[in-house]
């Protein structure tokens, strides 16, 4: 149900407490003896693991209260704070804290000002979260607190809000390039401006007006940031899939309808804004959206008809697709060869530093269900390999040979990336990339952001190697202070990343 890369390159995988036993133990003497728990009191099988992507090995891990539909972002030091959930889980804060032996830290002494169940996360220019909205929560608050109110009403909440299926939970929250908050919810979104509490824009409401977040669930990014040495830097976010009006409360019915196939996409740092619509080659709803290191989207997971929730989706969208931002419009669609693992509700997906995505989960089901049903439980990773991993690139592939990984750089800093490729290099097709992975759950990728560091000049240094000048962000308004992988880019062909942390 939840899954964040972190930069030891561990993924740490977790569901909710309340389906019942897992298959996996806990280390002998520990379990959960939890009296408010509806389903098993005394519990000691594993609801989270430490899944390491090098030796395919995993560990379990220790979660004490019920994480269902939470939230998180990854602090600046590396730490995943995870916020909320249900039942005795809904205000609880845990940490962890990525170590070959480190296990998750609830922090009995603070809470959550509001019980925060489907609520979205996001890492501000100062290193703090803000967590917004959640069911039946129509205000925001911050972690770590700051001041002695620590709960915000946003109106806009409450105001995009529909009573018969919400249609506002998980809401799309964006940092704009200005420090202001995009945030969009069901058909509509604002920029918001945290530090006054204000709406400063109020943008059109998307065509069509269909909505968008769970349980009518479509996805969004805020497409590569770029051109980030000039006066003022244009940002972009696209919203693909989701399902029209009432589709929820039909498939409670056994009537599912078909998913929305469009996108739209709006300059959110335009004047005067307007949404552009798109159609994605089919339906799409439960969809996942990851930014690959090339800029372009993979577009991954989901069905055709139906919604978000139990038992409420149907035809598995099992063929993938490349959004390419940069082409033509009525060219931006790619279809990708199909999986055969139905990937519905409670899936997951994330870029993993080799370029691939892993992907997991799929549990329309109020317990685990293996038999007889339409979409069993899924226990099965896979990992999706973009076109741009097939052999016949291999020799366009950058390997960057330094800095090393777990590099420390400043804002503004200059930076020598030094990588050999073994074709010979077409040198105006070159990039540096910088993609903060997200913390992704009930398909939205929170924190996911991309910054294009440039084309730049590069240099021959000879036996294949060269060597090409960087600029870091400016300001961690662009770039919130963090653990950022860090990839090289010859011809759409992305290197193997390195870590780089910005302070």
């Amino acid at each position: 149900m939840h899954m964040q890369l972190l930069h030891n390159d561990r993924v740490v995988v977790f569901d909710r407490t309340d389906f019942g036993l897992s298959n996996l133990s806990l280390p002998k003497g520990k379990c959960r003896n939890d009296p408010q728990e509806q389903v098993v009191k005394v519990d000691c099988t594993a609801h989270s693991l430490e899944y390491d992507v090098a030796s395919n090995t995993f560990r379990p891990l220790f979660v004490q209260t019920d994480v269902w539909c939470s939230s998180g972002a990854v602090f600046s030091d590396g730490r995943l704070v995870q916020t909320g959930g249900f039942n005795d889980g809904d205000k609880t804060i845990r940490i962890f804290n990525p170590c070959p032996t480190c296990d998750w830290q609830e922090l009995t002494d603070q809470a959550l000002a509001a019980r925060r169940w489907y609520a979205t996360n996001h890492i501000l220019p100062d290193g703090r979260q803000i967590i917004i909205g959640g069911r039946r929560q129509f205000n925001y608050e911050f972690y770590p607190k700051s001041g002695a109110k620590n709960l915000y009403t946003l109106p806009f909440l409450s105001q995009t809000n529909d009573p018969g299926a919400e249609n506002n939970l998980y809401p799309f929250v964006f940092l704009n390039v200005d420090g202001n908050l995009f945030i969009f919810a069901n058909n509509r979104a604002i920029l918001f401006d945290y530090t006054t509490d204000k709406v400063v824009r109020t943008y059109p409401q998307i065509p069509g007006g269909d909505p968008r977040c769970y349980p009518s669930t479509g996805s969004a990014v805020l497409l590569p940031l770029r051109n980030l040495q000039a006066p003022s830097i244009e940002a972009e976010v696209v919203v693909c899939g989701g399902a029209p009006k009432g589709s929820y409360q039909e498939a409670i019915k056994g009537n599912f309808v078909e998913a929305l196939n469009t996108c739209a996409r709006i300059k959110i740092t335009d004047p005067n804004p307007n949404w552009v619509m798109e159609t994605m080659p089919a339906g799409r709803v439960m969809n996942d959206m990851i930014i690959l290191p090339n800029g372009n989207i993979l577009i991954i997971n989901g069905a055709a008809l139906g919604t978000a929730g139990w038992e409420s989706g149907r035809d598995p969208a099992l063929n993938p697709v490349i959004y390419k931002p940069d082409n033509k419009v009525g060219s931006r669609f790619e279809l990708q060869n199909p999986t055969n693992i139905p990937r519905v509700y409670h899936s997951t997906a994330i870029l993993l530093r080799d370029g691939r995505v892993l992907v997991g989960g799929s549990n329309p089901h109020i317990r685990y269900n293996f038999k007889k049903v339409l979409f069993p439980t899924e226990l099965r990773l896979e990992a999706y390999s973009p076109s741009y991993l097939e052999a016949e690139f291999s020799n366009l592939r950058p390997r960057i040979v330094s800095p090393e990984s777990q590099t420390k750089v400043m804002y503004g800093q200059k930076v020598v990336v030094r990588f050999q490729v073994t074709a010979t290099l077409a040198q105006d097709l070159v990039s540096v990339t910088m993609l903060a992975p997200p913390f992704n759950t009930h398909s939205f990728s929170m924190n996911q952001r991309l910054l294009v560091l440039g084309p730049t000049k590069v240099s021959n240094l000879g036996k294949l190697t060269y060597e090409v000048e960087v600029t870091t962000p400016a300001s961690s308004i662009l770039a919130p202070p963090g653990f950022y992988l860090l990839f090289v880019v010859h011809q759409e062909i992305p290197s193997e990343g390195i870590w780089v942390q910005i302070l």
